[in-house]
């Protein structure tokens, strides 16, 4: 295999949803759900399914579940994931990375996979970002000379909100998008990220339909049974206005130019 890994920042220090990380559904930790999507890429070692969490002793049991489940750790900076990436991409040693948000529980393999194959099949992308499936699926794909970049050229050091758009926003890599492969899995109505209890609820009800130990069940599954069960996105959908407003005003960043001017990112 070549140096290729995955990264998937979490620390159990939430506001709204506290250590939802190392919380229970069908009996396994959340973690470790998300663990199996990534573990069943093609790309991927176990253990170079890497955690990027923090140096804090709030995060020791999230180590302790990730290390036993038989991926990898990485403790670095507690609000600069820039940072945190940067010195994992170097203490791995990795040439590219998938890389997978800690709250997107059924982020799914096969796009995980489409970004990589995207990335690597041109050697002038530094990343690949998925666009227009629901929030909570999409995953990304950049290179260790786009991480480079990125941390030449970034100011903002409290990046833990929004951190994505130095590589996406700020000109600093060329980014391509992966696109749904099919009309079916699109589904604007669906929110599939975990920063709520109203989160938590629907992602139980999804997992208790359809988890079976030793399988990973697939993005059609998912909004087949959304689909099928629609009442239950109204668990939830109310709170992407507050969400991406939340984002909008957590994400200050600023990036300095080819010619070393400071640049705000528009979000």
């Amino acid at each position: 295999m070549k140096k290729y890994g995955a990264l998937i920042p979490i620390r159990l220090a939430s506001e709204r949803l506290p250590a939802k990380a190392i919380k229970k559904i069908c009996g396994k930790p959340i973690v470790c759900h998300l663990l199996d999507r990534v573990f069943a890429s093609k790309y991927i070692e176990k253990g170079k399914a890497v955690v990027c969490t923090t140096r804090e002793e709030s995060d020791d049991p999230l180590v302790e579940i990730v290390q036993a489940y038989g991926a990898g750790i990485f403790r670095g900076s507690t609000n600069d994931i820039i940072q945190r990436f940067y010195d994992a991409m170097n203490e791995y040693d990795f040439e590219a990375v998938i890389q997978v948000d800690g709250d997107d529980i059924l982020c799914d393999t096969m796009y995980m996979d489409l970004t990589m194959e995207r990335l690597l099949s041109d050697s002038s992308l530094g990343i690949v970002t998925c666009e227009k499936l629901p929030l909570g699926i999409a995953s990304k794909s950049f290179t260790r000379l786009a991480m480079e970049r990125v941390y030449q050229h970034y100011q903002s050091e409290n990046n833990d909100t929004g951190f994505i758009y130095f590589f996406t926003k700020a000109g600093l890599c060329k980014n391509e998008v992966v696109y749904p492969i099919k009309p079916e899995h699109i589904l604007d109505e669906a929110r599939l990220t975990l920063d709520y209890p109203e989160d938590l609820e629907l992602f139980t009800r999804i997992f208790e339909a359809l988890y079976q130990e030793g399988k990973v069940f697939n993005l059609d599954e998912v909004v087949g049974f959304l689909r099928k069960n629609s009442e239950l996105m109204e668990i939830n959908s109310h709170l992407n206005e507050e969400y991406w407003q939340r984002t909008k005003d957590k994400a200050k960043l600023e990036y300095k130019d080819a010619e070393g001017m400071i640049k705000a990112i528009e979000v």
